[in-house]
């Protein structure tokens, strides 16, 4: 399984993503680092993914070569991220034809209703027990 974790700004969120698909998932699944910016790519790499990009076009070159996108909702969101996501890397993530799992979580003003909010850690645990899930329903294809 390919995934794509998808963060900007200082990285922090795709960097608690990526270590923890690297401690519960198999040694095989690819994790791609794709980060608005080059501070985001680096965490993520820090944190074991195994290859990453920055940038616009990096993310909207990468968005349908994986299997699922993970990060935060303002990944799809144009703008956000303080300005940090554009048009064009929302548009290429929605529309790809990956996966979306993404956390409830952006600093634009957008809430989403009947979402519990959880710590960051608390939802990335669920966020990795999807993507075993996954795992194990391919597996058994």
């Amino acid at each position: 399984m390919r995934i794509a974790v998808v963060d900007g700004q200082g990285g922090g969120i795709g960097r608690v993503i990526t270590e923890k698909i690297r401690k519960v998932l198999p040694p095989e699944t690819e994790i791609i680092a794709l980060g608005t910016n080059a501070v985001a790519t680096s965490l993520m790499l820090k944190a074991g993914a195994n290859e990453g990009a920055s940038g616009e076009n990096a993310i909207v070159q990468n968005a349908d070569e994986v299997d699922v996108i993970v990060g935060p909702l303002g990944i799809i969101l144009a703008h956000s991220m303080r300005g940090e996501l554009t048009p064009r890397m929302a548009e290429a993530i929605a529309k790809s034809r990956a996966l979306k799992i993404l956390l409830p979580l952006t600093l634009s003003k957008v809430e989403v209703v009947g979402v519990t909010m959880e710590p960051l850690p608390h939802l990335v645990d669920m966020l990795v027990a999807r993507l075993k899930e996954l795992l194990e329903v391919k597996k058994d294809v």
